[in-house]
């Protein structure tokens, strides 16, 4: 049971190592630890850099960061206004189910609100019913019509 405050806030340089240690948590909780290829000093420019690419909320209790979702701006051509796109959300298995990742996506949507976007999107595993319950209960739709497309680079 929670008992302490749910803090979420803009990641800062100081917290590389402890994303590190929820990125490697979120790549094996997907099954392919071994695809998770970023380094403490990549990540350090990527967020914090001249030209942040992408920005990472945390979620901390008692002080303690314990998931995260990361996210960039995207473009809607047909609303003709910016968005949300959501990379990831993780929170470690012992702090799911007592509205953490409300806590992150309510952040996010006020982002989302305060910047003036038109929508987050984000995907979801087929098989991650838990995760497809909770985007449902907050009030995402699922849209099955559109498949994922990546063309990786070398």
């Amino acid at each position: 049971m929670l008992h302490t405050e749910i803090v979420i806030r803009e990641a800062v340089p100081n917290d590389i190592k402890k994303i590190m240690e929820l990125l490697y948590l979120k790549a094996k909780f997907d099954g392919c630890p071994e695809s998770l290829k970023a380094t403490t000093e990549q990540l350090n420019n990527d967020l914090f850099g001249t030209t942040p690419l992408t920005s990472i909320l945390l979620a901390e209790v008692g002080g303690k960061a314990v998931g995260f979702a990361s996210y960039h701006r995207i473009y809607s051509t047909f609303l003709a206004k910016p968005g949300i796109w959501l990379d990831d959300l993780y929170l470690k298995a012992e702090y799911r189910g007592q509205k953490i990742g409300k806590a992150l996506m309510t952040h996010l949507y006020q982002i989302a609100e305060e910047t003036g976007c038109g929508r987050i999107d984000w995907t979801v595993n087929i098989n991650n019913f838990q995760g497809i319950n909770f985007y449902e209960k907050i009030g995402a739709k699922i849209i099955e019509k559109v498949r994922l497309c990546r063309l990786k680079i070398q």
